[in-house]
């Protein structure tokens, strides 16, 4: 069973940056990490779950929600089965807890995910809290 683990979340001020990683383990040889798209979401009290960005680890497509366009990064150290996520000019509405999952959809269908939230998933690990003070 696939596992992940996010982490590196604080407090930073507006327009602040911080990286947040997602380890993830439990692969088989049968399916690798490369096999798999990671995704990050985030949730803020009160509100749906949001998709912010993913990635293809395998030819390293990317997608980012419109909020964080231009803003973050996301990358993948395939060697490590680390996927990161670089939040530059943080903002107090970026403040949320951040979580990651793996997904084998096909890449069109992944971006539909994301931009639902994945709300059909349910394996979620332990986020980690991004506060953006203003």
């Amino acid at each position: 069973e696939v596992q992940l683990q996010a982490s590196g979340g604080g407090l930073v001020q507006a327009g602040g940056s911080l990286r947040v990683s997602c380890a993830a383990s439990g692969f088989t040889s049968a399916f690798t990490f490369e096999d798999y798209s990671i995704g990050w979401f985030r949730q803020a009290p009160g509100k749906e779950r949001e998709g912010v960005s993913c990635i293809s680890p395998s030819d390293g497509d990317t997608w980012y929600a419109d909020s964080v366009k231009g803003r973050f990064t996301i990358s993948s150290d395939n060697a490590k089965n680390m996927v990161y996520l670089e939040m530059n000019s943080l903002q107090p509405e970026d403040t949320a807890v951040y979580y990651c999952a793996a997904f084998t959809s096909p890449w069109a269908r992944l971006i539909a995910i994301m931009k639902m939230g994945a709300r059909q998933y349910n394996s979620w690990g332990q986020g980690t809290q991004v506060t953006v003070s203003s």
